[in-house]
């Protein structure tokens, strides 16, 4: 044990002595430069020969040492007041933003009440009040808490829905829905950005459309809802959005009413029917989408589908709509959620938590005007939808060499990049890929899609100038794995990120 001792001390023995030693020699250095003894010294032994210009040369040195000496000292003193005044900002800016932060919150609170206590007062900014006392917006006997709500239900309440009959394959509905926007709303979409869209919808209920402003983000999703004939429902997100009330909406404990949003009045009314129902969060990252959507996150990603249920009310009512159960809403299967972002200074960066359980759609070039015949919309029936999903997967299952050249790449990235994409992103490139194909697509644009917006995107959290040196060889491993020019879309992505280096 004395053996590991000694072998211990005299190994670490040279490292410390040699951080002594430059310790030592900083502070003797030091001590050399204001040691005034020193000059003294000097002075002593050459006094007797200094004459004439000698002694104007002894004056300009003893004031040029003291000029330096002074300088070197106004630099430590000026530094150290720089330096303490740095922090005193840095602590000044952390309390401003604090306080801002906290009248931010203030500021959403009284808000808040104001619109509550508004719902309440006359035009003169009064309550007003009954004949027995009782606030006049309070519920009166019979009548729901949920009013939108309950109009749906009496919309359908002796309502026979029509008959779907769908025969189309996703090959043509991706055509029929270039030439309808295109036709009829004089939109104009690339086919591939159409196939992409229509494949995103049988991998994840969430797609987020991103790109530069103008590019017809808000009106793709517009568009979808236009040729299904089942207007998209349309929620422009504001800053002050900071939870799930938000999208679903929140019990008014003044009226005793539910303050119902067009999006679950939406989502009530799809349970309804087997139409696909779409709804916008046009500029969603606007507010931090991981606040307001972070419950719809984590419902939508349950695999038991009978399990997608959201808590509106604590309790059930008598007059609750029929649909509710013990107060809680059916998340419906036939609704799709498309979110607009713009990356600039206004918004919030997405975080890598929901670009995981969405699927990202780049729209970063405007497509040329084309003539497209005249066509016309259609209803479209969820069950048959998914039914032809379904059928890609099973005809154009992704094959298992594919499957193993991918597990070949994450094994390389873990390697090389310490990174590792889950079980999640390889199901959703089993839902993405066959559906691809099946609207007329290459199963390896697809791959190549999904790799380069699903998984090297993760890359960008990682410190760029480390990685630099691996990116040429990460690319040419792609091309040897998936073939020469068969990954254009990862490849430019990696190149673009090594410019930013």
């Amino acid at each position: 044990m004395s053996n590991y001792g000694e072998f211990f001390t005299k190994m670490m023995e040279p490292f410390f002595e040699g951080l002594l030693n430059i310790v030592k020699s900083f502070f003797a250095g030091l001590f050399q430069m204001f040691n005034i003894l020193n000059y003294l010294e000097v002075i002593e032994e050459y006094k007797d020969s200094i004459h004439g210009v000698g002694l104007v040369l002894l004056i300009f040195s003893i004031i040029f040492l003291v000029a330096i000496c002074a300088l070197i000292v106004f630099l430590i003193i000026r530094a150290v007041r720089v330096y303490l005044r740095y922090r005193r900002n840095v602590r000044r800016e952390d309390q401003l933003i604090e306080e801002i932060e906290s009248l931010n919150n203030d500021i959403l609170k009284l808000k808040l009440q104001n619109s509550k206590i508004s719902e309440l007062t006359n035009e003169n900014g009064e309550i007003e009040y009954d004949e027995d006392g009782n606030i006049k917006n309070e519920l009166k006997d019979g009548e729901s808490r949920f009013f939108k709500l309950t109009k749906v239900d009496e919309k359908y309440h002796d309502y026979t829905p029509e008959e779907i009959n769908n025969d189309f394959d996703l090959n043509s509905f991706c055509e029929t829905f270039r030439n309808y926007a295109a036709s009829k709303l004089h939109l104009y979409y690339d086919i591939n950005l159409i196939r992409l869209f229509v494949a995103s919808l049988a991998s994840n209920k969430l797609i987020i459309l991103e790109g530069i402003s103008g590019t017809g983000k808000t009106s793709l999703a517009y568009a979808l809802g236009s040729f299904i004939k089942n207007e998209t429902t349309i929620a422009s997100v504001q800053p002050s959005w900071r939870d799930s009330t938000e999208i679903f909406g929140y019990f008014n404990e003044f009226t005793k009413r539910f303050n119902e949003t067009d999006i679950l009045e939406s989502m009530y009314e799809a349970q309804y029917s087997d139409e696909v129902f779409v709804t916008l969060l046009d500029e969603m990252n606007i507010s931090r989408v991981e606040y307001y959507f972070a419950e719809m996150l984590s419902v939508l990603e349950l695999p038991n589908k009978k399990d997608w249920v959201v808590e509106l009310v604590p309790n059930a009512w008598e007059n609750d709509p029929v649909k509710l159960d013990n107060g809680k809403i059916k998340v419906p299967e036939n609704m799709w959620y498309i979110g607009t972002i713009n990356n600039d200074d206004s918004t919030f960066m997405i975080t890598d938590k929901v670009y995981d359980r969405a699927m990202p759609i780049a729209i970063d070039d405007k497509c040329e005007e084309f003539t497209a015949p005249d066509t016309e919309g259609m209803h479209v029936s969820y069950s048959y939808l998914q039914n032809l999903f379904d059928k890609a997967s099973q005809e154009h299952a992704v094959s298992e060499e594919t499957l193993d050249k991918i597990a070949q790449m994450d094994r390389y990235v873990i390697d090389h990049f310490r990174l590792a994409f889950g079980n999640r992103i390889v199901k959703q490139l089993k839902d993405f890929v066959p559906a691809f194909v099946a609207c007329g697509g290459d199963e390896i644009v697809a791959i190549d899609y999904l790799i380069s917006h699903k998984i090297l995107r993760k890359f960008e959290q990682l410190n760029l100038a480390y990685i630099k040196d691996q990116i040429d060889g990460f690319i040419t491993y792609l091309e040897k794995l998936f073939g020469e020019g068969k990954m254009p879309e990862c490849k430019a992505y990696l190149l673009r990120l090594k410019k930013t280096i």
